[in-house]
């Protein structure tokens, strides 16, 4: 396995653990995970930033039922990667609960410490 396969497994594996993080409100694994000028651009075209991100999820405004990421498409541009994915998302926010549906996801993560971090994220809903 070269390293790139390599490094490509450990951006999987930490997206992923990023995710079980948020559905779970792990918020000490989901801190350590999004960089501090973390962005997120929801499917409604919402900015949001690390604290009023994961604030939501600590809150509960922002419940995460289900996210299940299909395969996990990975690119490197230095100490960047790129990474694209479609999953099933349920959540409720606000107490209104969105249905399961599909979403597209485009993520950006640099190498911080040594370590992968997500600084931005985009969701599109599938039509």
């Amino acid at each position: 396995m070269s390293h790139s396969d390599t490094e490509s497994d450990l951006l999987r594996d930490t997206e992923r653990e990023r995710l079980r993080a948020l559905v779970r409100g792990n918020m000490e694994v989901a801190r350590r995970l999004h960089a501090d000028d973390f962005q997120l651009i929801n499917p409604f075209g919402g900015l949001f930033s690390k604290e009023q991100y994961l604030g939501g999820i600590a809150s509960g405004e922002i419940d995460y039922r289900v996210w299940e990421p299909e395969s996990i498409e990975v690119r490197f541009y230095s100490s960047a990667a790129v990474i694209r994915y479609r999953s099933e998302l349920e959540i409720i926010v606000r107490a209104q609960r969105i249905p399961r549906r599909q979403y597209w996801h485009t993520d950006v993560y640099e190498k911080r410490d040594g370590q992968w971090q997500v600084v931005w994220s985009h969701a599109t809903e599938v039509k």
